[in-house]
């Protein structure tokens, strides 16, 4: 009795480790090994009597050390690949990836204003050229590769602020609106605000 006891967090672990793998591959790219091994390690760590579902807090912990690691590297802490899976994807999956979503999009809330907030999501997650951008949000193209690039300065140093739910709620709803009807107004909306009106520090 006491072998299987010791086993099941190991058993626990692998039968989710290729989910895990999809996971960490959609947000940390080349380093998806290294965060499943991290979240092993972590794994190792916890007291496994006190974890309900061992596979939703295994697809959790993955989700955000990739996040954690993304955002020290020189690339977008939100990428295409964090856009709602196909229908017939597996649930698990579909639930890990709207984690994914909510998460990556706490952190814009958090860390930028709101007319870079929109503009960083949909340069990086919907690769729309930085003119559309600029025509959508009223500011001339230069501006617009400026806002970006200050926008991902910032999600790198941080720091953070409180996450307004209603901000995130409207962030979260226009992205899958956008990410459904490819239509880009309902998130350039969300950079009208007075907020993005006052001049950003540099």
């Amino acid at each position: 009795m006491p072998a299987v006891l010791e086993t099941r967090p190991l058993t626990d672990f692998l039968v989710v480790r290729d989910r895990l793998m999809r996971i960490a591959t959609r947000i940390a790219g080349a380093e998806a090994e290294d965060v499943v091994q991290d979240a092993w390690l972590r794994w190792q760590r916890v007291d496994h009597n006190t974890v309900l579902d061992p596979s939703a807090y295994l697809s959790r912990t993955t989700v955000h050390l990739s996040i954690n690691r993304a955002q020290q590297r020189p690339t977008s802490a939100l990428t295409p690949a964090v856009l709602p899976p196909e229908p017939s994807a597996d649930p698990a999956d579909r639930a890990a990836a709207a984690d994914e979503l909510r998460t990556a999009l706490a952190l814009l809330v958090a860390r930028l204003e709101p007319r870079a907030r929109v503009a960083y999501t949909l340069r990086e997650a919907f690769e729309l050229p930085y003119r559309q951008i600029g025509v959508l949000l009223g500011i001339t193209e230069a501006h617009t590769r400026q806002l970006v690039n200050r926008a991902r300065r910032r999600l790198a140093a941080g720091p953070d602020r409180p996450v307004p739910r209603d901000e995130h709620r409207a962030l979260l709803a226009a992205f899958r609106h956008t990410a459904r009807t490819g239509d880009p107004r309902p998130l350039a909306g969300l950079a009208r605000t007075p907020e993005s009106a006052r001049p950003a520090a540099a």
